[in-house]
């Protein structure tokens, strides 16, 4: 991999200080790609759930997690990967952000089973007329991320958590979800706007 795909003059400096610069530099050797393994795309497939670091055109920094049925990501090419928008809170910070600055970061966790991690780093694009989009139940926009750094990380701090139900509102083929109750609250009931219509999965 080019050099500086990882590692920047902060990293290095804290690497010096504990002496971590030879195993960081082995890590992005062996472990770093630009390429989904089959094993990664089987593992990003089945998510339930990932989380999205995005920052503003000041760089100002905003975490969101992403949640839906298994296969809600997908790896559409061999560095590349496209998830769904589905409807939300209306205030767009993640893909408002991408907008601005294309870099983001995502992770993969497993909390249950064998405990794992994958980070995604990357540039996004975000599109209302995206071919997946109408192949997709429940979306409004689909992002897609084109790797520059693929890379897994140590589980060992992951807390052994059991999966017991999927959320009642992932969109899925033939189901409409209910509506979330804050929606109806009287502080926003005159603000929300209609919900957009999104392909379901029918004829």
């Amino acid at each position: 991999m080019p050099d500086q795909t990882m590692y920047h003059d902060g990293n290095r400096e804290l690497q010096d200080m504990f002496g971590s610069r030879r195993l960081a530099d082995r890590l992005e050797e062996k472990l770093t790609r630009t390429a989904f393994t089959d094993d990664d795309r089987a593992f990003i497939e089945n998510a339930h759930y990932f989380f999205l670091a995005t920052a503003d055109a000041e760089g100002r920094p905003d975490c969101s997690f992403k949640g839906g049925a298994p296969g809600f990501v997908r790896v559409t090419a061999p560095g590349e990967l496209a998830f769904p928008d589905y409807d939300g809170n209306g205030m767009f910070k993640s893909l408002g952000n991408v907008l601005v600055n294309a870099n983001v970061g995502l992770l993969f966790i497993a909390m249950h089973g064998s405990p794992r991690r994958l980070r995604v780093n990357g540039t996004a694009s975000v599109s209302a007329e995206d071919p997946l989009l109408n192949r997709t139940v429940g979306a409004q926009l689909i992002v897609r991320v084109t790797a520059r750094a693929i890379f897994p990380n140590c589980p060992r701090y992951i807390p052994e958590l059991t999966l017991t139900a999927p959320s009642v509102y992932a969109p899925a083929a033939g189901y409409e979800p209910p509506e979330p109750k804050w929606k109806s609250f009287d502080i926003f009931g005159d603000t929300v706007p209609a919900r957009r219509p999104t392909w379901n999965g029918g004829e």
